[in-house]
């Protein structure tokens, strides 16, 4: 095997070490539902190349995510389901079919047309899928409703978003951002209320209302919670480094440092962001 910029390189590699005498032992035991977690892990570290601008990175990590589309496909192969050719075939007729503005005719001319017309046009797919079902003797996809196409497999800063995005499409929403800061002052109430009783399972469902009523605040100012709270993460990895670096430099541990000396170094940290702006 060489290094190759042609995918087929990449399908040989897979097939080789899903070859049950001679691949690879741990691959060839792998099923979807146990490299499903490698596949949101690789699409997170692509989404971490972007946020640091790192190219050299970013061209790596999207390698990884291919590889994962590449090993469920095979394994999708094996038992006779589809291949790799067919998931290429499925994209690229989805892709043409919901852009008639760019590869048939259409009116859609501005991005909120477009958006209307995508809608659209996947309703009519979720109809034919469901025709499809039937035609092979399936049983009918769940009906959970109109928040029904909301995956519940999202993770929660997600699926939370979806379901505030698919709730104000027929008007169940707030129409400016004020009221919702509002909103997450009486979740706090509550939440304090609920530390005070003791009551643990209280504190979880008002600490969910919470982070709930934030993600609604990100959604009105355009501000993606995940991406925040991926900055945020960020900053605190940053912060909390600065605090080890100069514990360890005055001869000190985490472990013996007290909280106010640790504090101190954390403000510290903040005003060194500060004047780096």
């Amino acid at each position: 095997m060489q290094p190759s910029r042609d995918i087929k390189g990449l399908l040989d590699i897979m097939a080789a070490l899903r070859q049950p005498e001679t691949g690879c032992p741990w691959d060839v035991v792998q099923t979807f539902d146990t490299i499903k977690p490698y596949t949101i892990e690789e699409a997170y570290e692509v989404a971490d190349a972007i946020e640091r601008a790192d190219m050299h990175d970013l061209c790596d990590e999207l390698g990884d995510l291919l590889l994962q589309v590449v090993f469920h496909a095979r394994i999708a192969e094996e038992a006779g389901a589809f291949s790799f050719d067919d998931v290429v075939e499925a994209i690229t007729r989805k892709m043409i079919r919901r852009h008639p503005h760019v590869f048939d005719r259409s009116d859609a001319d501005t991005p909120e047309r477009v958006k209307a017309q995508w809608d659209a046009i996947k309703k009519a797919e979720k109809r034919e899928r469901s025709e499809r079902r039937a035609g092979r003797g399936l049983p009918p996809e769940s009906d959970e409703g109109y928040l029904g196409s909301v995956q519940r497999s999202f993770p929660a800063l997600v699926e939370a978003l979806k379901l505030q995005e698919r709730a104000a499409k027929v008007g169940f929403d707030w129409s400016e951002p004020e009221p919702i800061l509002d909103k997450i002052e009486e979740e706090i109430g509550e939440l304090r209320e609920a530390l005070r009783a003791g009551d643990r399972a209280r504190v979880a469902d008002e600490l969910g209302d919470l982070i709930f009523a934030v993600v609604n605040i990100g959604r009105h100012t355009d501000t993606d919670a995940e991406m925040a709270l991926r900055g945020t993460n960020a900053k605190f990895r940053r912060r909390f480094a600065h605090i080890e670096t100069e514990l360890h430099a005055a001869g000190e541990t985490l472990e013996q440092a007290t909280l106010e000396r640790m504090e101190n170094l954390w403000q510290a940290a903040k005003a060194i962001e500060r004047q780096l702006g």
